[in-house]
């Protein structure tokens, strides 16, 4: 089990305790598979976006042994073109439950990659990572449209569906931003990618026309800012417009509007997002206010509902909110691998469209 001590750095007023983090990385760890898989919760599936999550969280507790056989799973799972699918079927990892690739599910490779690397160092990691990197990158690109925009998936049978999301779209815009993190560190320039990544932020700041309107989530409102697209006075702009329809005081944020639902995902992602914005006092009051969904053993109930039978919903402890408040707590305490990730003043911009500059 994670000492105390390897978890002190990640202690919090009314947040975590040293004891607390470490029993919350104890309950990741438990869940994921000798193989390295780490799924929602045992019994249920893995997907490679929160897997790669989980991975980061225990890469903020030290437990960078852990982390490096999520990764090497990633790498031995992934499909010839460069794409993992939507869904494994826990405790049969070569057993799919769902065929579709999500293109934001295979760039994310990237940012937990990055941020390992930075945790630990390690450079044999990074040239035995690299190739799957490169790989999931190309898949992803390959599903760029004209406006920049990543569409979303391929279906089963190999259709591309060129229909764009925000939220995913913004996550891939932080993982591009870190994949060529990856590739200066090799000296490995891909000048394509720098193109693909101005392009693809442009039209996250700039032409929402070019998305699914998908306002009712409150990822839709935070992560053009969490992915590093927006920033500065707009970001500000941004998070305040919605601010009252998405944030419950005291208990955290709505997942989707209007229903009467938190959950610790969406709130613990906030909280990264303000922190990246300067906002650290909000950021842990956003913290503090899901304490409630903390479960005997350390590990946090996905949401709750807050008007009628006012319960936890749905009953499961899962692995990815547990491991974004490791990532949100270790970027308020300056954690210099999950800030240099989320902060993104380190990670490389991309090429704005000539016609944009």
């Amino acid at each position: 089990m994670t000492s105390p001590e390897r978890t002190e750095h990640l202690v919090l007023p009314g947040v975590l305790t040293a004891e607390e983090a470490a029993e919350t990385v104890a309950g990741i760890l438990a869940v994921q598979r000798e193989d390295g898989a780490i799924p929602w919760f045992r019994g249920h599936h893995l997907d490679p976006w929160d897997h790669t999550e989980a991975a980061m969280a225990l890469d903020t507790a030290g437990e960078h042994a852990a982390a490096a056989r999520a990764y090497e799973w990633l790498a031995r799972h992934q499909n010839d073109d460069g794409s993992w699918y939507a869904a494994y079927h826990d405790g049969d990892h070569t057993r799919v439950t769902d065929h579709g690739r999500e293109t934001n599910f295979c760039a994310y490779i990237a940012v937990g990659v990055w941020h390992h690397y930075l945790a630990t160092g390690d450079d044999t990691f990074l040239d035995r990572m690299w190739p799957a990197v490169h790989a999931a990158v190309e898949f992803v690109l390959r599903l760029q449209q004209p406006g920049g925009q990543i569409g979303w998936k391929r279906e089963p049978d190999g259709t591309p569906v060129t229909d764009a999301l925000l939220t995913g779209s913004s996550s891939i815009h932080q993982a591009l931003r870190c994949a060529l993190a990856i590739a200066e560190e090799r000296e490995e320039p891909q000048p394509g990618w720098e193109l693909a990544t101005g392009a693809l932020g442009h039209a996250v700041r700039h032409h929402p026309e070019r998305f699914l309107d998908k306002s009712r989530y409150s990822m839709d409102w935070y992560y053009p800012v969490l992915g590093g697209a927006v920033t500065g006075a707009a970001a500000k702009e941004r998070i305040e417009s919605a601010w009252d329809d998405f944030v419950v005081p005291g208990l955290g944020v709505r997942c989707v509007l209007p229903n009467p639902w938190v959950t610790g995902g969406e709130s613990c992602e906030l909280a990264l997002t303000l922190w990246a914005m300067g906002e650290s006092d909000r950021a842990l009051e956003i913290l503090q206010s899901i304490a409630h969904l903390r479960a005997p053993g350390g590990m946090y109930w996905t949401g709750y509902v807050f008007e009628g039978d006012r319960a936890v919903w749905p009953e499961e402890l899962t692995t990815w909110t547990a491991g974004s408040l490791l990532l949100a707590v270790a970027a308020l305490g300056g954690d210099e691998a999950t800030t240099a990730v989320f902060g993104g003043d380190r990670l490389p911009r991309g090429l704005e469209p000539d016609c944009c500059r």
